[in-house]
């Protein structure tokens, strides 16, 4: 029996160098990118022909292969090893319970930090000497309002003192104890102080009411009081400084027990129903930043120099005072020295004199005429006698006064 090549030979010779002649073309013919063939060997962009077709032929059984591969794996891998899932799951979770707990802290530090930054800032800005406190705690009755801080008498806290702060004013010290303090807050029944309104400068008394809201009492009814205007704290409780922002208009009520009378309905410029930190005022005194206190201490240095400067002009001024002649008469009393003699050294000349005083000179006083009766009237009526004058032209003095003519003495009987 003759074998399959023997058979075949000529085919399979025939086949050989056919399969010989396509490989050496391939080896020679390349494919460029844009698809065309081309003999060229310089283009880089073209590969082999025979390297496509080898790509062609090995690439979809790689590919199966690999697909194959994963897909085993991956199904291996989430539905028959899952031993410790559970574990991992559970670890995960109180991971990120702790992480939210850490982010909350985180984020609450964060707002706290904001806070005390904005109340270092008022702090510093404020001129009255304050002192920081943490609140805490309340009364636990919707009646009244107070709380606490972590401040007391060994911090030099007293009673009446004033909490307030950046935003406005928040109440006063009640009790003192040693490491904390009670504040009665301005919306209590209880409470009050002295208030003014920035604009129409109507003074009225802070009051709180029994739902905690404020309001400006015992005021009478102006038009002029309108929604959104500031009220401010006058002073005149000695409790609150003059100034510190209370509340901004809201409405206003009549008064129900007083007719002609009104209610102001504050809202309060301080967060009064969630605090965490506040101011108390320890001293009035005013309190200088250290550029204002350096400015201060230079403006007292300057005067400090002048006032010098002008009491050496002074000294300057008494001793040649002393040394000049005629000024200063040893033999004189203090009183009677020329430098204190304060009569004038030119008195005015007086007017000379009238040679003949008449009715019109100075000083003189006017005589009424002789009244002599008139016959024709009735008895008891007088008539004053007539007198000729001669008229005196303007611009002229006075007449000349006539002399007496001269009489000729008695003559005697012989």
């Amino acid at each position: 029996m003759d074998s399959f090549f023997d058979r075949y030979r000529n085919l399979a010779v025939l086949l050989a160098i056919l399969v010989v002649q396509i490989a050496g073309l391939a080896m020679q013919v390349h494919r460029t990118s844009a698809g065309a063939s081309t003999l060229d060997v310089t283009d880089p962009s073209s590969v082999r022909l025979i390297r496509l077709w080898a790509n062609a032929v090995i690439s979809p059984p790689e590919r199966l292969i690999h697909n194959s591969k994963m897909g085993v794996g991956g199904f291996w891998s989430n539905y028959f090893d899952l031993m410790h899932v559970r574990q991992q799951n559970q670890d995960l979770q109180k991971t990120i319970d702790r992480l939210r707990l850490e982010q909350a802290a985180l984020l609450e530090d964060a707002r706290q930090g904001q806070r005390l930054q904005a109340l270092l800032g008022f702090q510093q800005r404020y001129i009255y000497t304050t002192l920081a406190a943490q609140a805490y705690g309340s009364s636990g009755s919707d009646r009244s309002h107070d709380f606490y801080i972590d401040k007391g008498s060994r911090d030099g806290l007293k009673p009446d003192m004033p909490v307030i702060t950046a935003d406005g004013i928040v109440g006063k010290v009640r009790d003192v104890f040693s490491h904390s303090a009670q504040v009665l807050a301005v919306n209590d029944p209880t409470s009050g102080a002295g208030v003014i309104l920035e604009s129409t400068r109507i003074r009225g008394i802070l009051k709180g009411s029994a739902a905690g809201q404020l309001e400006v009492v015992g005021i009478v009814a102006d038009q002029r009081i309108k929604p959104g205007e500031n009220v401010l704290t006058a002073g005149g409780d000695l409790i609150f400084p003059r100034g510190l922002p209370v509340g901004v208009v809201e409405k206003v009520v009549p008064d129900p027990e007083q007719d002609g009378l009104i209610n102001i309905i504050l809202k309060p410029a301080a967060h009064l129903d969630r605090l965490d930190e506040v101011l108390v005022i320890t001293s009035t005194e005013p309190r200088f930043s250290p550029q204002d206190q350096q400015d201060i201490d230079a403006s007292q240095a300057e005067k400090g120099a002048e006032a010098a400067a002008i009491n050496e002009q002074v000294k300057a001024s008494q001793v040649m005072a002393e040394k000049l002649p005629g000024l200063i008469d040893p033999n004189l009393p203090p009183d009677k020295q020329p430098l204190n003699d304060s009569s004038n050294p030119n008195p005015a000349t007086p007017p000379p004199q009238p040679l003949r005083p008449d009715q019109y000179s100075p000083g003189h006083a006017y005589t009424p005429p002789n009244v002599e009766p008139d016959p024709n009237s009735n008895a008891g009526v007088e008539t004053p006698k007539s007198t000729s004058r001669t008229p005196i032209p303007d611009g002229a003095g006075p007449p000349p006064a006539t002399k007496p003519a001269p009489q000729s003495p008695p003559q005697r009987d012989r």
